[in-house]
């Protein structure tokens, strides 16, 4: 097997604000794997939060892409990747999802099977997606909510953590008006100490809000959990929810985890995840980073096993320089084609 990259820019069609910055665009970095002429796709995509940028993207999927080599075909490699012999200790997880996802694509094309199909599930996963409404004007997020409704969307997330919390509690009201019918989600991305969420979570659960992801700072998953049994709407962890060991600490405690492939190492690692809290009382939500319809494939291909899934990284670019999972109308789909289930836009379809 060889391996190679290429890193593009996705610009945004808006600048997206959340409590903790604003971001207009972000660096993606393919990686493609080639075997006996079929090549199969991966996508990271830079992360201040997690402290990747491009150079330390490029630089160890260089490594991880020359440690394929050693491997006969991408089926023993994917199999190594799964038993952790693959990857490399101290791996970045962005990394070793992208790895997976390209030996997942390249595998699937191979047998002529798509991703959901290898993972055991029979029919292709469709999911109602969330799509989200970051800390804007209230006049923009109302007509945001208007148009959203119109096209399909049953589920909008809506940023909060804004410096005067009454602007993050009109935004939602002015949503709720505009969209009625649609289920609300709130995220404040850690910006709230327990007082202040316990001050205001009530207010939003009269509007109708249905969950709220990580209402608290993380660094302290204790007190989200302990935040969880009083709460009034249900808690979804996400900052604090970063890997298998962080999730069994808070299964049973909190009603959500928000599980992203990028953050908890991949597709094998979100099944691992969802065998450890099924039955605790614990619902999984599948999210994203904001990233092109290569990445969102993969958990795609999971949508089924959620809760709740947000799944519109690749809907909120300027242009998707990818295609194949939909969500233009409120729902993803894996297309039921032989790997991901994806292609280049204007590039020919790649079949064994």
């Amino acid at each position: 097997m060889k391996a190679s990259l290429r890193t593009v820019r996705l610009e945004l069609q808006e600048p997206l604000r959340i409590s903790r910055s604003v971001m207009t665009a972000r660096d993606a970095v393919w990686l493609t794997v080639e075997h006996d002429g079929v090549t199969g796709h991966g996508e990271a995509v830079t992360s201040v939060y997690y402290g990747l940028d491009a150079a330390t993207l490029q630089r160890v999927l260089t490594c991880a892409g020359a440690d394929l080599a050693r491997f006969s075909d991408p089926e023993s490699a994917l199999a190594a990747l799964r038993a952790g012999g693959s990857a490399g200790v101290g791996t970045p997880a962005a990394v070793t999802a992208a790895v997976e996802a390209a030996l997942l694509d390249l595998v699937g094309k191979r047998a002529g099977r798509p991703v959901h199909r290898l993972l055991g599930a029979a029919a292709p996963p469709v999911a109602a997606t969330a799509r989200t409404i970051g800390i804007t004007s209230l006049a923009h997020a109302a007509a945001d909510a208007r148009r959203l409704a119109a096209s399909g969307f049953d589920v909008i997330k809506v940023k909060a953590g804004s410096p005067d919390p009454e602007d993050d509690v009109e935004r939602v009201r002015v949503i709720r008006d505009a969209a009625p019918l649609a289920r609300l989600l709130l995220d404040p991305n850690g910006a709230w100490t327990a007082a202040r969420a316990e001050a205001l979570l009530h207010r939003f659960a009269e509007l109708g809000v249905e969950a709220v992801e990580q209402p608290l700072a993380p660094g302290d998953p204790e007190a989200l959990g302990t935040f969880a049994e009083r709460s009034p709407l249900p808690v979804i962890a996400d900052e604090d929810a970063v890997d298998l060991e962080d999730v069994r600490r808070l299964a049973g405690r909190v009603q959500g985890v928000n599980v992203k492939l990028a953050k908890c190492g991949g597709v094998h690692a979100a099944l691992r995840i969802a065998e450890a809290v099924e039955g605790s009382g614990t619902d999984l939500m599948l999210g994203c980073l904001t990233a092109s319809s290569l990445g969102l494939a993969p958990a795609v291909h999971l949508a089924d096993r959620a809760r709740w899934a947000d799944l519109d990284g690749h809907l909120l670019l300027a242009h998707d320089p990818w295609t194949g999972i939909g969500g233009e109308d409120g729902t993803v789909r894996a297309n039921g084609l032989a790997g991901l289930g994806v292609r280049e836009v204007g590039a020919h379809e790649d079949v064994a």
